[in-house]
């Protein structure tokens, strides 16, 4: 049985993707993203911890991203972990990112009524809909006194 290498992030974008277009029209972009999730501390004070993911797409999915995201855009990503490694004059060097094979974005790019992009990096196809922007869920205070029983 082989492993499984698959990442899902929801989260909102640091600053606009930065392309690059290599020799024979081969397009990439990337982009860093933050998730955050909630915490109490020992003193019963709310936390809020980011974490930060570097973001990678390739061909269609990069010309995409290049045209519709922007920071601070939510957008769902679906991917795999890739670490590259290198030789620093001796010293080993690592960099680990999420190679992007699909994403959607979750809020519109202008208007209330702009189409929700989706695109599948292995089928290179974008299919559009018209969905409400997801709303940006607030969370209680108190995680315990949000429980239905």
């Amino acid at each position: 049985m082989s492993g499984i290498n698959k990442v899902i992030l929801i989260g909102r974008l640091g600053k606009d993707p930065e392309t690059r277009t290599f020799e024979g029209g081969l397009k990439k972009a990337s982009f860093i993203m933050a998730t955050s999730e909630y915490r109490k501390d020992k003193d019963g004070n709310r936390q809020e911890i980011t974490e930060w993911h570097n973001i990678v797409c390739w061909r269609n999915l990069a010309e995409t991203a290049e045209k519709y995201l922007t920071k601070g855009k939510m957008i769902y990503v679906e991917g795999k972990l890739r670490t590259r490694n290198w030789d620093d004059n001796g010293t080993k060097r690592y960099f680990t990112e999420i190679e992007a094979s699909t994403f959607t974005m979750l809020e519109p790019k202008s208007s209330e009524n702009a189409p929700v992009v989706t695109q599948n990096q292995n089928q290179g196809d974008v299919s559009t809909s018209m969905q409400s922007p997801v709303e940006t869920e607030s969370f209680p205070e108190d995680p315990a006194n949000d429980l239905p029983f």
